[in-house]
Order: structure tokens, then C-alpha cells, then sequence
């Protein structure tokens, strides 16, 4: 008799590496096979509730999970890509269980010196609608960042950021132009770096 092997998989996905304030947020997912959550799909598919609805299911049934970000002094220190990565890595170690494969949402993977173990790293595009531990990834990265956003809203009222989650809709670009960028904004990134050129140049008129 063939005895099959289920092999342990973190699903690795992200969310807000588009916006122009806050943080990159990833989250790594080990799924249990014999606690199996119906419904899993690309976190961007989803209604809201069901998003909430799915994350706690992922959190009560998953053999293990972490969250973990990168912030916006970070991403311009590394720009996005590589900020992405760090916090990718950072999920990972807050792994209560090493995985013995990864396998990440895109077309490229975070270094897996230094994590503590060692394993098979897979990068899958499309991989948050494909494959379950990805989409489950993708629901709890998109669930915290939107929570968080939320919560920074109360922090930096003027800036609407528990409706765009700091994505360059009109609202949150008019705010930007009228009131400066705020420590959760990207500096690196062109609506905000030509925001403060535009204060710069205001500033040496009035001189």
C-alpha cells in the first residue's frame, strides 16, 4: 500500500503595494488538510464580508499563520519590490510551524537565507486565485492592511484613508494636494514626491 505524504505548504501572498500610503502587508498560511475552509478565491474577488468572514475560518482552522508588514520609511528606503519581500520573510518567521514548501503569490520569491528552515520556495502568478494556501494569504494580508488603514484613519482624519485604504483615488490626491504628504506616505512614490516638489516650490514664492 502507498502511503501518501501531505507536505506542509505556506501560501504567501501581499497586499498595498499600489498604494501611495501605508504599509506593504503579507501574510503566510499553512492550511489544515482536515480542517478544510470552503470558499477560498482571490482576496480581491471577494465582497468585504465574506473577506471577514473567510479570515476568521483561516485563523481558527489554519495549522499556522502569521502577519507581518513593511512600512512607508522602508519601501523608499528599499522601494517596493524589495520591501514586499522583507515582509514576506517577516511572515514567515512568525511561522508557529516550518513549512516544507513555500509558495508565492507572483513571479519571484523572498530570500529564504536566514528563516530557519529549509525548504522548496515556488513562485505561482495568479497563484492567489489557484492555489488555496495563497488565497487564504491573500484574505488575511487584505483584511489586516484594510483593518489597519481603518484604524490610521482616526490617527489622519483629513486624508480618508478608511475609504481608499490609501490607494491615489481623486479623494485621497485632492487631500494630498491640499494638506501635504503625512508620515504614512510613500516619498518615493510620483503623486506624493510631485505633492512636496509642489509645497517646495510654493515655499521659495513666498520667500
Amino acid at each position: 500500500m502507498t502511503v501518501r505524504v501531505r507536505l506542509r505548504v505556506a501560501g504567501v501572498d501581499e497586499a498595498g503595494r499600489g498604494p501611495l500610503a501605508g504599509p506593504v502587508v503579507a501574510a503566510a498560511v499553512i492550511l489544515n488538510p482536515a480542517r478544510p475552509i470552503r470558499g477560498l478565491a482571490d482576496s480581491k474577488v471577494l465582497e468585504p464580508e465574506e473577506r471577514e468572514r473567510l479570515a476568521l475560518l483561516i485563523r481558527q482552522r489554519a495549522l499556522s499563520y502569521a502577519v507581518a508588514w513593511s512600512d512607508a520609511e522602508e519601501i523608499d528606503s528599499i522601494n517596493i519590490l524589495q520591501a514586499t519581500m522583507l515582509a514576506m520573510r517577516r511572515a514567515l518567521l512568525g511561522l508557529a510551524v516550518p513549512p516544507q514548501q513555500v509558495v508565492v503569490d507572483g513571479n519571484c520569491c523572498p530570500c529564504p537565507d536566514g528563516l530557519g528552515f529549509e525548504c522548496h520556495f515556488k513562485a505561482v502568478v495568479k497563484g492567489d486565485a489557484t492555489v488555496p494556501s495563497i488565497s487564504a494569504a491573500s484574505i488575511l494580508a487584505k483584511t489586516t492592511r484594510d483593518a489597519l488603514m481603518c484604524h490610521l484613519d482616526t490617527k489622519y482624519p483629513g486624508f480618508q484613508l478608511s475609504g481608499h485604504k490609501g490607494y491615489g483615488t481623486p479623494t485621497h490626491v485632492a487631500a494630498l494636494n491640499a494638506f501635504g504628504p503625512c508620515p504614512l506616505h510613500r516619498r518615493s512614490f510620483s503623486p506624493v514626491r510631485i505633492s512636496e516638489e509642489f509645497d517646495d516650490l510654493e515655499g521659495l514664492e513666498a520667500i
